[in-house]
C-alpha cells in the first residue's frame, strides 16, 4: 500500500461568506469562532483516509494551492480567523494531520506572497549587503524545486498565527511560500514530476499590463517567463484581485457588485447602466450621446466579460480562451522553468495541478514540448457562485502518493439531486490501465458509507444554504 505524499486543495476563499468553508450562521451572519460543518466533515474524510493508507508516523504535505485566504472580498482578520479553526481541526496537539503545510497563492490571496517577498528581500540585502553596495533588484517568483532548499521563503504572517498554538510553537513549525509554480521529483534519474500552478495565468485578465504594453509598444513582446510575467502584473493582480476586500465600507460595496457580475443577466444589467452613467457623465465633444453609451459599453464589456466569463462557462470545464492559456503556459513559461531549473533536463512523466476556474476535472493533454501526454488534474474549489446548482462547479482534493502517481478525489459537484452528492475518485491516464495508486484508493472510498456519505448531505445542505442567501444579496440595489 503506498502513503499519501500530498494533499492539493485550492479555492478554499476562506472569510468569504459564500464559501462552503466559512461558517454561515444566517443570512449576512458568519460565525468566526466555529468551523463549517463542510469543514467539519472535510477533516473527518482526510484524516479517515489518511489513516487507512499511511504508515504510522508518516504524514502527507498539504498544498494549499491559492485563493485560500478570500482578500479580495474579505478582510484580513476575517479570513484569518477561519483559517485558524481549519488549523484547530487539522493540526490539534498530538493529532496532527499534516508533516507541512506549503502555500501557493492565487489572485484572491497575492498579497501574502508580496509580504513574504518584501520580508525575504529585507532580510537578504541586511544579512549581504554594507551601506553604499549596489542593491539586486527583488525577487518577483520563488524557484519551483524548492521542497528541499535550506533557506525557504516562509509566509509570516500565517506563520506567526499558527505558532500562537503552543504544540505548532514548540515545533518550530512554519509555512512556507511558493510563487507561482512549485514542483516535486521523483523516480530515478528524475524521470518523474509532479507541477503546481494555481491556474490565474492561464487566463489573460492576469497579463493584462504586458498586453497594454504592447498595445502601448508594438515592438515589445509578450513575456515568456513566469518572472517577467510576474513582475510586469503583479501590481494589478495585488491591487484588484487581493486587496480591495480590505478597503472599508468600499470593500464591502465591490463584494456586492463582484456578486452581481458572476450572473449573466446580472452582469448585462450592470455594464448597460455603468455605460450611460459613464455616458452622461463624460461628455465626449462632437460624439452623439447614443454613440458615447455604446462606446462605453463595448470596452466595459470586452473587460468584465474577460474578467468574469470564465466563471459563467458551463458548456465545459474550460473555456476555449482559458484553455488556449492553458496550453500557452505549459508549452510556455513553466516548460521554460523547467527546463532552466533542471538543465535542460525535461522529466519524461509530467503531472500538472492547478485550480482557480472552480470546476474540477481530469484529462491527459499533449502538451507541445513534453515527451508524452501530461496528467492533467483541477481542483475545483469551495465557494458557491450562483443561485441554482451548475453541475460543472465542485470541489476536489487531489492526491498524490510517493510514486508521484496522482489521482482525484471528487468531493462534490453541484447538483439539484441530493442523490447526485457522491464522492468519487477519478483518475487522468493516457493509458488503459489505471495506476495502482488510483486503484488504491478507489478501493477505499465508499460513498454510501460514513464519513462520506454523511460529507455529501452536509455539502449539499450547505450549498442550498447560500443559493438562497446569494440570491436575497444579488437583488439588492448597489447603494
Amino acid at each position: 500500500m503506498s502513503n499519501i505524499r500530498y494533499i492539493c486543495l485550492s479555492d478554499m476563499h476562506l472569510g468569504e461568506e459564500d464559501s462552503l468553508l466559512t461558517n454561515v450562521t444566517g443570512p449576512d451572519r458568519v460565525d468566526l469562532k466555529s468551523p463549517s460543518p463542510v469543514m467539519i466533515h472535510l477533516e473527518k474524510c482526510l484524516r479517515h483516509l489518511i489513516s487507512q493508507t499511511n504508515d504510522e508516523g508518516k504524514k502527507p504535505s498539504l498544498v494549499l494551492n491559492g485563493d485560500i485566504l478570500e482578500l479580495a472580498l474579505c478582510t484580513t482578520e476575517k479570513s484569518a480567523m477561519v483559517f485558524e479553526r481549519f488549523i484547530e481541526l487539522t493540526m490539534p496537539a498530538g493529532g496532527e494531520l499534516f508533516e507541512k503545510i506549503i502555500y501557493m497563492p492565487g489572485n484572491h490571496d497575492h498579497h501574502f506572497w508580496e509580504t513574504a517577498r518584501e520580508v525575504q528581500y529585507a532580510d537578504y540585502i541586511a544579512s549581504n549587503s554594507e551601506p553604499g553596495d549596489d542593491l539586486e533588484a527583488p525577487w518577483h517568483t520563488t524557484s519551483m524545486f524548492v521542497e528541499d532548499t535550506p533557506q525557504p521563503v516562509v509566509e509570516y504572517f500565517l506563520t506567526k498565527l499558527v505558532q500562537r498554538y503552543p504544540n505548532l510553537k514548540a515545533s518550530n513549525f512554519f509555512i512556507p511560500i511558493v510563487y507561482p509554480n512549485f514542483g516535486v521529483l521523483g523516480g530515478g534519474e528524475r524521470e518523474k514530476c509532479v507541477a503546481f500552478h494555481h491556474g490565474h495565468f492561464i487566463e489573460s485578465m492576469y497579463q493584462l499590463m504586458s498586453k497594454l504594453k504592447t498595445i502601448i509598444f508594438p515592438d515589445s513582446k509578450m513575456p515568456e517567463l513566469t518572472w517577467d510575467i510576474e513582475a510586469e502584473n503583479f501590481a494589478w493582480i495585488d491591487f484588484f484581485w487581493s486587496t480591495l476586500g480590505r478597503s472599508g465600507e468600499v470593500g464591502e460595496d465591490v463584494e456586492l457588485v463582484y456578486e452581481k457580475l458572476q450572473h449573466p443577466k446580472q452582469r448585462e444589467k450592470f455594464v448597460s447602466d455603468l455605460s450611460k452613467s459613464l455616458a452622461d457623465r463624460y461628455n465626449i465633444p462632437n460624439v452623439p450621446a447614443w454613440l458615447e453609451d455604446d462606446a462605453f459599453k463595448f470596452i466595459l464589456e470586452s473587460v468584465v466579460n474577460r474578467a468574469f466569463g470564465e466563471r459563467s462557462q458551463t458548456g465545459d470545464p474550460l473555456s476555449p480562451e482559458s484553455e488556449s492559456g492553458l496550453w500557452a503556459y505549459m508549452a510556455g513559461p513553466l516548460k521554460k522553468q523547467i527546463l532552466i531549473e533542471l538543465e535542460d533536463h525535461m522529466p519524461s512523466d509530467v503531472t500538472l495541478i492547478f485550480g482557480h476556474t472552480h470546476k474540477p476535472f481530469q484529462e491527459d493533454m499533449a502538451f507541445h514540448g513534453y515527451q508524452q501526454e501530461v496528467n492533467v488534474y483541477n481542483t475545483g474549489g469551495w465557494i458557491v457562485e450562483s443561485v441554482k446548482a451548475e453541475a460543472l462547479r465542485g470541489g476536489a482534493a487531489v492526491l498524490v502518493d510517493e510514486n508521484l502517481d496522482a489521482t482525484s478525489l471528487r468531493l462534490y459537484n453541484e447538483s439539484d439531486d441530493r442523490e447526485e452528492y457522491r464522492v468519487r475518485v477519478e483518475e487522468a491516464g493516457y493509458s488503459d490501465v489505471s495506476n495502482p495508486f488510483h486503484q488504491q484508493i478507489s478501493g477505499l472510498v465508499d460513498p454510501d458509507a460514513d464519513p462520506w456519505k454523511s460529507f455529501s448531505t452536509t455539502v449539499a445542505d450547505e450549498i442550498h444554504i447560500r443559493e438562497r442567501n446569494l440570491r436575497a444579496r444579488i437583488n439588492k440595489k448597489t447603494h
